[in-house]
C-alpha cells in the first residue's frame, strides 16, 4: 500500500500491543529514525485509517510512501538497513528454525493466548484448558533454553524479540502461576528480557499522538 511521502518514517503504535512492540525492539535495535505516533485503539485517527483502512498496530509509513503494515514487516525492514546486534538468522538452518518459531507463536500460541487472557471473548467460563495448552509449546522453549542461552542460539535475535512480547502477556495474566511452573531456563529468560534496556526503552510512555 502506498501513501503520501513523508519526511521521515511514521510510526503509528500501541504501548501494550505485543505486535507492536516487536516492531519498537526492532527499530530501536537498528537505530532507524522515526516519528512515534502513539494512539488509542478505540479512538484509531483518521490520518492512520487512511493510509491503513485493517485499523491495527503497527503501520509504519515509509518516505518513499510505502507503508508497512505487519510486524514482521517493520523488523525485517529495520534490520535489513542495520543489524548491528545480528538479529537476522543468517544460514538456512536458523532461518527455518526461526521462521518455524515464529509460526507457531504467531499462530497456536497466540490461539491460546487470547483465549487464556480472554475467555469471555470467545465464549468461554474460564481459559484453563488454553493455558494448559499454551503451557505445553512453552515447554518446547523451555527444553531448548535448557541448552540454548536463547531462542536465536547463543544470543538474542529475531525470534527472541518476536515471541518474548507475547510470553511477557501469557506470564502476566496470571504472574505466580506461571513462576510456579517447571521452567526455569524460560523464566529466566524472560526476566533478563523484562530487565533489560532495550525493553525499557520501547516500553517509555509517549502521549497520545494529536494531529496538528
Amino acid at each position: 500500500m502506498l501513501a503520501e511521502p513523508c519526511v521521515s518514517p511514521v510510526l503509528y503504535s500501541f504501548r501494550r500491543c505485543p505486535y507492536a512492540m516487536r516492531a519498537r525492539l526492532a527499530l530501536r535495535v537498528s537505530g532507524v529514525g522515526y516519528e512515534h505516533r502513539e494512539i488509542a485503539l478505540k479512538t484509531k485517527p483518521a490520518e492512520m485509517l487512511a493510509v491503513s483502512p485493517k485499523g491495527t498496530v503497527p503501520v509504519l509509513c515509509l518516505s518513499t510512501g510505502e507503508v508497512l503494515e505487519e510486524s514482521l514487516d517493520i523488523m525485517r525492514w529495520a534490520l535489513q538497513h542495520n543489524d548491528p546486534q545480528a538479529w537476522l538468522p543468517c544460514t538456512p538452518q536458523a532461518q527455518s528454525f526461526t521462521q518455524a518459531g515464529i509460526a507457531l507463536n504467531d499462530g497456536e500460541f497466540k490461539a491460546h493466548l487470547d483465549r487464556y487472557k480472554y475467555p469471555q471473548r470467545f465464549g468461554l467460563s474460564d481459559g484453563l484448558q488454553h493455558r494448559t495448552q499454551g503451557a505445553e509449546l512453552l515447554m518446547r522453549w523451555q527444553a531448548h533454553l535448557q541448552v540454548h542461552a536463547c531462542l536465536s542460539g547463543d544470543g538474542w535475535g529475531l525470534l527472541d524479540a518476536c515471541v518474548a512480547p507475547f510470553v511477557r502477556q501469557f506470564a502476566r495474566t496470571d504472574r505466580a502461576w506461571f513462576d510456579a511452573q517447571p521452567w526455569p531456563h524460560l523464566r529466566q529468560w524472560l526476566s533478563a528480557f523484562e530487565a533489560s534496556e532495550d525493553f525499557s526503552a520501547v516500553m517509555h510512555k509517549h502521549p497520545l499522538w494529536v494531529p496538528a
